[in-house]
């Protein structure tokens, strides 16, 4: 089977036709790229992931990592890829040359991330901990703790992590325990236990830099009482050369039901009172901080959803075209009549489309996002900027939860689409279900998500945000309307962007009363709304591209003329699935959706006056 991680075709059409990234070169901070050196380096970083990354997926699985004499071991398989993701850059690519990155925009790096992390995110987990970290770095750090650091975990020389959580203090960041006491040399004594740190140790790298929370003595309780602290596993001296071990280690690796070949480790501090670290940041503003990277971790963790659900999907599509089984249904009676591959089947066909839909609709919005990021980073008005921001911090917990779990049930459909053969090993997408399953949970679930969206985002600044996305829906609305064969869908869009604006103020207004239980009982609900209108949104902005240019390759309209050149011409093939994608989702999808915006808007309290005795014994 060919090995096809993504759909280039496809992120070329959102790169370049739906979100325009090649005006980015006429930037100044992107004038040395041109769309060939884009194309250049995402399509190099689909031969490093089919070619390295790739042999590595089943191979990591069924290895594992292993605590061996207080060394966590990756999977042997691991070591020459990501030999090669450091020698390539490719570790920190939106990251200035000078510090070991490529320096392209978000956009660009979201494409070619497509296939390094597509082709096995547990390896690239490594990777992104340690660009990750450096970012906290680099957004936060003195001009001493930058030249220590970033160098080093931008090119992948050092690895990085994020110490959170704690047994006791799980999404409740505030309950932790682990404390901070300043030494008379300006660094602080960490003592404390963590849990469920990816990265927290390993052997890819010389040393580990661990951003970890912790409460210095004295401080307040809360959340408002938490301090970050650099906390290497080897000490650095000033001069940037490694010293002694410092007191942090793994005590324990998690048995996971997925990505086996990422190590998920136990850590303890200060276990011996040899524990150091750097305050980054001011005292008490560690929640801040470490905001920002969990704010960009849940980007990254819709992305993985995403890129997995499209590897999952590409698969069960190979698989279709190339399985034979049973009859066209038109020659079911006729027993010399021969079998077909499945994608000729009418409930194969309706999956087949259904993931297809959301997979493509999650890459436009995910790629919009990022070119969001692009935007700031181009224009000089600071209102600009402020606009773009809200819009990205409203969408912020729509990509990551919506992502994960329909980038969930896409694997779910892929392994129904091979039938047993998808419940073995011996076939890819039962292992890309086990490791996609934990993107729904970690970086803050998606209920904590959707109460984010609801308790936060939804009234930024004055519910003025929420509105600007709406109104950014409404810009493609009205040009689809000038668009005759568009015209339902855009009415369809239409109906469906002015209900959510209801329901959206219907549940805002809940939540500042005394039902604000029932208001949050529905969060999650309101949040796949949000998503499902985005996708609607998506999909109806492709097609306001795609038809023009189907129309310009085939003369007309004519479904007959269509259907007959999209056999012949790719781009008419591309473009008419466009169209066929977006009358699916708007028309079959979207009314689901306005139905559960009524159910949202009746505001049933069952489950919050449900005694907690009835739910069972």
């Amino acid at each position: 089977m060919a090995q096809v991680l993504a759909d280039r075709r496809d992120i070329d059409f959102v790169l370049y036709e739906q979100i325009n990234a090649e005006e980015l070169t006429t930037h100044e901070k992107y004038n040395e790229f041109n769309k060939k050196t884009f194309d250049l380096i995402i399509t190099e970083a689909r031969n490093l992931a089919v070619k390295e990354i790739l042999p590595t997926f089943a191979e990591g699985d069924r290895e594992g990592v292993h605590l061996e004499d207080g060394q966590v071991r990756v999977p042997a398989c691991f070591h020459r890829p990501y030999k090669l993701l450091r020698e390539g850059e490719w570790i920190a690519m939106p990251v200035d040359p000078a510090l070991g990155g490529q320096g392209l925009p978000i956009s660009v790096y979201n494409a070619a991330s497509e296939y390094l992390v597509g082709a096995n995110y547990a390896f690239t987990l490594y990777a992104y901990l340690a660009y990750s970290a450096g970012e906290l770095i680099e957004t936060f750090g003195t001009e001493a703790q930058k030249k220590l650091f970033l160098k080093k975990m931008y090119t992948g020389q050092w690895g990085g992590t994020m110490q959170l959580t704690e047994p006791q203090a799980g999404s409740d960041v505030g309950a932790l325990t682990s404390s901070a006491v300043k030494n008379p040399d300006g660094t602080y004594s960490i003592t404390g236990n963590k849990i469920f740190i990816t990265a927290g140790d390993h052997d890819l790298v010389e040393n580990i830099i661990h951003p970890v929370l912790a409460r210095i003595e004295g401080a307040p309780s809360g959340t408002k009482g938490i301090s970050l602290f650099i906390v290497p596993k080897i000490w650095v001296k000033a001069d940037g050369s490694l010293g002694e071990p410092n007191d942090i280690v793994c005590t324990a690796v998690e048995e996971k039901m997925g990505i086996h070949g990422s190590a998920t480790c136990a850590m303890a501090l200060g276990s011996k009172g040899k524990c150091r670290g750097l305050l980054l940041g001011e005292e008490n503003k560690g929640m801040q901080v470490m905001f920002h990277m969990m704010n960009e971790a849940r980007l990254a963790v819709g992305f993985i959803g995403f890129v997995n659900a499209s590897a999952a999907y590409m698969y069960a599509l190979n698989y279709a075209r190339e399985r034979l089984q049973g009859k066209d249904l038109e020659s079911f009676n006729d027993p010399d009549a021969p079998q077909v591959p499945i994608i000729r089947h009418a409930d194969v066909r309706r999956m087949l489309l259904w993931m297809k839909a959301h997979v493509e609709g999650i890459r436009s919005l995910i790629y919009y996002v990022g070119s969001l990021f692009d935007r700031q980073i181009c224009c000089d008005s600071e209102d600009e900027k402020d606009y773009y921001q809200g819009l990205i911090d409203l969408l912020t917990p729509v990509v990551k939860s919506y992502s994960t779990d329909r980038g969930f049930e896409v694997c779910v459909e892929a392994i129904q689409i091979y039938g047993g053969y998808g419940y073995t090993k011996d076939n890819p997408v039962e292992q890309l279900l086990r490791d996609t399953k934990i993107s729904s949970i970690y970086e803050g679930t998606n209920g904590i998500q959707a109460m984010d969206l609801l308790g936060r985002k939804l009234g930024m600044k004055g519910g003025a945000v929420f509105m600007n996305f709406l109104g950014e829906i409404q810009k493609t609305v009205a040009n689809a309307k000038t668009i005759p064969s568009l015209n339902d869908l855009a009415s369809n869009v239409d109906q469906a962007v002015n209900r959510l604006g209801e329901v959206a103020l219907h549940l805002g207004k809940t939540a500042m009363s005394p039902d604000v239980k029932i208001a949050f009982a529905y969060a999650k609900p309101f949040l796949d709304v949000v998503g499902d209108v985005c996708m609607a949104w998506m999909h109806l902005w492709r097609a306001t591209i795609a038809v023009p240019k189907l129309e310009k390759i085939v003369g007309s309209l004519e479904p007959e003329a269509r259907v007959k050149k999209a056999a012949k011409n790719k781009s008419a093939a591309f473009y008419e699935g466009q169209f066929q994608t977006a009358k699916y989702f708007i028309n079959s999808i979207l009314p689901i959706t306005l139905g559960r915006m009524n159910a949202i808007a009746a505001g049933d309290g069952a489950t919050v006056e449900m005694p907690e005795t009835s739910f069972g014994s």
